[in-house]
């Protein structure tokens, strides 16, 4: 299996280190201080006091590689949209993209059914050009539960690695889908198939949509925003509407939101990636983590004022910092 890894950040560089201790011909596109880390050293997966280092090609044009039959897309959802030629140079006929995105993808509603059928969101996809390049029966999609970081250009650490479920988001992909899970799990990565992808996505994003932009606000961990009645009431009210707005859409309920804050809370004194991001000086990922259930509940003339509030907040946030 020929695989290119487009974006060698903390999950992509992690899933490449996957492919390759699996057996595959893995590739990455990158640039800068990545893209000669990776020609000098190779890829490097810190796990606890193992450590593994992969050879691996590396390139910043998809013309340098070869076409592969996977392209992993492991750049954030914000930054898809503008990646698209990119994805396209990188692309060949019979290539399919592994999304590993936080948050709503470009392709959740296509094909889905429901009231919102096939539409774009613009906070994920602006005119729809991520669905009209790359539609359902060329994608496979996986749901990250894994924290790793990036300690240097690549050099990823890995913290945890609970599941990665994978979906097909066609009918065609099954024997990639087989393959794909299989090599990942040659490689240490906890893949497994599952035929519910859009439930996986909507139920981590139940945490996600939440705590990610409350503490952006609060600049806070989990456990000491959890400690915080005031702060745990505005996320537990998050959680009701996104509950009632998949139910909305189609989705199965969520369940119980104590069981859900007993999962975060088990998970302690964590920053979120949006709080990494914020201080890091990087772009948050708001389009996909919050901005994409607002947009659905606008257009569904759905209740959810607690997710409009903070979403609003957090876009003012990032305007004050330019």
């Amino acid at each position: 299996m020929k695989v290119t890894v487009l974006g060698i950040g903390a999950i992509g560089g992690w899933l490449a280190a996957g492919f390759a201790a699996g057996g595959a011909e893995v590739s990455a596109l990158a640039r800068g201080a990545t893209l000669a880390a990776l020609r000098r050293d190779g890829l490097v997966l810190r796990d606890g006091a193992a450590e593994q280092r992969h050879p691996i090609r590396a390139a910043e044009s998809p013309d340098a590689l070869p076409l592969p039959d996977l392209l992993v897309l492991g750049i954030k959802g914000q930054d898809l949209p503008g990646a698209l030629p990119l994805i396209q140079a990188a692309m060949g006929p019979q290539t399919r993209v592994l999304s590993a995105q936080n948050g709503v993808p470009w392709f959740f509603l296509q094909g889905f059914g429901g009231r919102l059928q096939g539409q774009a969101l613009d906070s994920v996809d602006p005119g729809g050009a991520l669905a009209a390049a790359i539609p359902p029966g060329r994608i496979l999609a996986a749901v990250v539960h894994a924290a790793a970081s990036v300690a240097a250009p690549g050099v990823i650490r890995l913290a945890k690695a609970d599941r990665l479920p994978i979906g097909d988001m066609g009918t065609g992909n099954a024997a990639l889908l087989d393959a794909t899970v299989a090599t990942l799990r040659a490689g240490g990565i906890p893949a497994e198939p599952t035929v519910a992808l859009r439930q996986e996505i909507w139920r981590k994003l139940w945490g996600n949509s939440n705590m990610n932009p409350l503490s952006a606000l609060c600049r806070a961990t989990l456990s000491d925003m959890l400690d915080e009645p005031g702060v745990r009431g505005l996320a537990e009210a998050m959680m009701a509407e996104m509950d009632t707005l998949g139910q909305a859409i189609g989705l199965a309920p969520l369940g119980s939101i104590a069981e859900r804050m007993a999962v975060t809370r088990r998970i302690g004194a964590f920053r979120t990636s949006m709080l990494q991001d914020l201080e890091a000086g990087r772009r948050l990922e708001l389009g996909p983590i919050i901005g994409a259930l607002v947009e659905m509940a606008e257009r569904l003339d759905h209740p959810a004022p607690v997710m409009r509030g903070v979403h609003g907040l957090v876009r003012l946030l990032e305007r004050s910092r330019g």
